[in-house]
């Protein structure tokens, strides 16, 4: 049996590279995750490919038995759209934080998401600069002390999931670093034809320890998180509360789970997906699991069949090609004795 039928491990997909994060960093959890999800996805290691920008996550590629790219800061997305073009038969797989995709590559971002390139895009979000010793990121919250902002951020933090649904992106999930259920939102994700968008809440023990904990400590999880399924009642709380929509303020609104109004879950409705992402306030859970999925052609499918189009009845001539437009010939100039 050959590399490209064998069935894989999570050990086969491990590189024999010493994994360097700060003891304790949520990017190991995910790692894991990541490794131990690839053997269920069928695919192939030489037809994979993890591609990073800069940050802690960024190292990511080093430790996956694939193919990889350790790209330039906020860079990943155009590197990984080539890729796509260049090569369609890849799974490609992007890992980013908070400020590689929302600062310096917020624009590459969008413009990916846009164009519906047929990839995963990881972003680990820990709402700081940690690479960089911790200063405050786009995301951040207000308040936040850094040695960039030592008396509080004051900017309004960008919210990853509303920036992805805002750029046209047509799967928008999100995720816990340490959850059991992360390997469920990458199989999702993987599963979705075009750019999946995955939000992972990663804790940075350094610089920005426990900040999601008030969502995520085991204290207060089941009042907090709202794991969303296609089909199922958004229910939290052990189903004693759900989420239900306020017809009259054209908000969401904490019911009883008994009620009747309590929504069911369509991942393809756009405009309770934009209020999903928007709710975490007071009483109100953090939405997790898939958020949103409209699948749409892909960019890279459509550059492939215009191609193809292109170049029916066509005979490659390079010289023609050289040739063609203005072109003038430099003429020698006598020599002078």
């Amino acid at each position: 049996m050959n590399e490209v039928t064998r069935i894989t491990t999570a050990k086969d997909w491990a590189s024999d590279q010493e994994v360097r994060w700060c003891p304790g960093c949520g990017d190991y959890a995910v790692l894991k995750a990541v490794q131990r999800t690839m053997p269920d996805l069928g695919g192939a290691r030489e037809k994979t490919v993890f591609i990073s920008g800069i940050g802690c996550s960024s190292r990511f590629p080093y430790y996956m038995a694939s193919y990889g790219f350790h790209t330039i800061h906020g860079r990943a997305c155009a590197v990984a759209t080539g890729v796509k073009l260049a090569n369609p038969e890849l799974d490609v797989w992007i890992i980013t934080g908070d400020g590689d995709a929302l600062s310096i590559g917020g624009n590459h971002t969008m413009h990916l998401l846009r164009r519906n390139l047929d990839c995963q895009l990881l972003l680990f979000n820990n709402e700081i600069y940690g690479l960089t010793k911790g200063q405050y990121s786009p995301t951040s919250r207000i308040g936040t002390r850094s040695p960039s902002t030592p008396f509080g951020s004051v900017d309004r933090p960008a919210n990853p999931c509303a920036f992805a649904l805002g750029s046209g992106a047509r799967f928008v999930a999100r995720a816990i670093d340490v959850n059991k259920f992360l390997p469920d939102v990458l199989k999702a994700a993987h599963a979705h034809r075009g750019a999946a968008f995955v939000e992972i809440f990663q804790n940075c023990v350094v610089y920005n320890d426990d900040v999601f904990a008030d969502f995520t400590d085991k204290s207060v999880a089941g009042d907090k998180q709202l794991w969303l399924k296609a089909g199922e009642k958004m229910l939290f709380a052990g189903g004693t509360k759900g989420i239900a929509l306020d017809v009259q303020a054209l908000t969401l609104k904490v019911v009883d789970g008994e009620d009747p109004a309590v929504i069911v879950h369509d991942p393809r409705n756009r405009s309770v997906a934009h209020m999903l992402v928007e709710m975490p306030a007071a009483g109100f859970p953090v939405a997790l699991g898939v958020i949103y999925e409209d699948p749409a052609p892909t960019f890279d499918s459509a550059v492939l069949e215009q191609n193809v189009a292109i170049a029916a009845g066509k005979k490659p001539d390079l010289q023609a090609l050289v040739s063609k437009g203005q072109t003038w010939q430099v003429e020698k100039e006598p020599r002078v004795e």
